[in-house]
């Protein structure tokens, strides 16, 4: 039997229906590939752009992280233009995601943080600092084999700053992905007296252990002990931002963490994928969000 022009046409219409269906399905979360259908139908919206602008001293070292097991980690300090590196300024924590290492966070071949601070001065928004150092891919929190990448923010990256002069009285936290997630546990662990302000993009973050990547927890138990579903109480009295783009494959549940603050938290959710992107868009605005919170 030959092909008729009424079988092409019903063909047509039911591959149509078919992707019709498939993208409502996957925006549901039943079928996976949210992010791979959101950039193809470049529904991602406009790229960030990093601001071509003369940034502050950046200053970096290095040091063997007890909390790592003795790993070697590398840390960088951006400072704001008209700054010395010896200034006492408050000072924002910058987690990176994951197979990042501190340098993502500086440089216009990266996120740029540190042109996105510089152009935050300029304009007239109070000066601090941004400091980054390698976490490793640990999730930021202890592991089964007692590498604890938060502990060594804590117990001695913050110190090192102090010793700088840096104010680390009430200290940012800025992360995205990994990071984000990293941000927001270590902001609820430390709790209101020791964090002023959070900027969580993007956050990797899911609702049970079943769903979360095999490296970012050892187990369920890991999972429970360090979710932060149902924990955002612990935030209280700290300015907490949280962005994240409606084609990250994170967004469905960022936007129900989200939902779980008594008080809803600055930031939201656009077009974005999760990507540089999509976090270079978001910069500015949390950058805004530290200055204006910071001591």
């Amino acid at each position: 039997m030959g092909i008729t022009r009424r079988t092409l046409l019903v063909g047509a219409g039911s591959t149509a229906a078919l992707v019709v269906a498939s993208g409502a399905a996957v925006e549901e979360r039943l079928l996976p590939g949210r992010s791979t259908l959101h950039r193809v139908l470049g529904l991602n919206g406009q790229p960030g752009v990093v601001p071509a602008v003369e940034t502050g001293q950046l200053v970096s070292g290095s040091f063997r992280s007890k909390a790592r097991l003795g790993r070697k980690v590398v840390w960088s300090v951006a400072y704001p233009p008209g700054s010395s590196a010896s200034a006492e300024l408050p000072v924002a924590i910058v987690l990176h995601g994951y197979s990042g290492t501190h340098a993502n966070a500086f440089g216009a071949g990266h996120l740029g943080l540190d042109r996105f601070l510089a152009a935050h001065v300029d304009g007239g928004g109070r000066p601090f600092a941004l400091a980054s150092i390698d976490g490793g891919n640990t999730y930021w929190h202890r592991r089964s084999t007692g590498e604890d990448a938060g502990a060594m923010v804590v117990d001695e990256f913050l110190p090192l700053l102090a010793a700088r002069g840096l104010d680390v009285s009430r200290i940012g936290l800025l992360g995205w992905s990994m990071g984000a997630f990293g941000a927001l546990l270590l902001g609820s662990q430390l709790g209101r007296t020791k964090v002023a302000a959070i900027a969580a993009d993007s956050p990797a973050i899911w609702h049970e252990a079943s769903q979360a990547a095999s490296i970012a927890f050892d187990g369920a138990a890991d999972f429970e002990a360090h979710t932060v579903f149902g924990r955002q109480s612990s935030l209280d009295g700290i300015a907490v931002r949280v962005d994240c783009g409606t084609g990250d494959g994170f967004f469905p549940a960022a936007r129900d963490y989200v939902a779980g603050f008594a008080s809803p938290p600055a930031g939201g959710f656009e077009p974005g994928g999760h990507d540089l992107d999509y976090w270079r868009r978001m910069a500015p605005a949390q950058i805004a969000h530290l200055g204006h919170h910071l001591p």
